[in-house]
């Protein structure tokens, strides 16, 4: 498999290539995509040798309810300062944030340690993992989910709230 690039050393050639001068962690990024799929296919088959299926539909209140509790659930593992624990194997403190949020950047010992830095501080990147979490929850346990995805929902609306409350109040001084 040597002169047709697709070896081990064609792959590392391209990963090179498409980094340039940037510090990319590819491979911790294909060990955690690889994790991520395990997971998922690990609960498809769990459900499948269980005989659970997928909601036939889901109503637009779940789906409001879903994204709430994704958004507040992924801000919180990603930016709130009582879960930096969770976060400091994998990231530096850099300073404070928003409202009760940190700013964290990745430690890149390591193209693992790196990868999950980014994920783990990266609210966008953990969307797809929460969201997905919800997802496996609903066809399992679509009442405990359905909990857990409204308490976190009510969160997000409870922080907008606070915000709206910040500006009225700093309007009024």
């Amino acid at each position: 498999m040597s002169g047709n690039g697709t070896g081990a050393s064609g792959i590392e050639r391209e990963a090179a290539t498409y980094r340039g001068s940037a510090d990319r962690p590819l491979g911790g990024y294909v060990l955690v995509m690889g994790v991520f799929a395990a997971l998922v296919s690990a609960a498809v088959g769990l459900a499948a040798a269980t005989g659970r299926r997928a909601p036939t539909r889901l109503r637009p209140l779940d789906l409001i309810t879903l994204a709430l509790g994704t958004h507040k659930l992924s801000r919180l593992v990603s930016k709130d300062a009582v879960t930096s624990p969770l976060r400091a194997p994998f990231t530096r403190y850099q300073g404070t944030g928003g409202p009760a949020e940190v700013m964290e950047e990745p430690r890149t010992s390591s193209p693992l340690r790196h990868a999950l830095g980014e994920l783990l501080t990266c609210p966008f990147c953990l969307d797809l993992w929460v969201a997905t979490g919800f997802a496996v929850g609903m066809v399992f346990a679509p009442r405990v989910t359905r909990l857990v995805m409204g308490t976190f929902g009510a969160l997000a609306g409870a922080d907008f709230l606070q915000l709206a409350y910040a500006r009225v109040q700093q309007a009024a001084e």
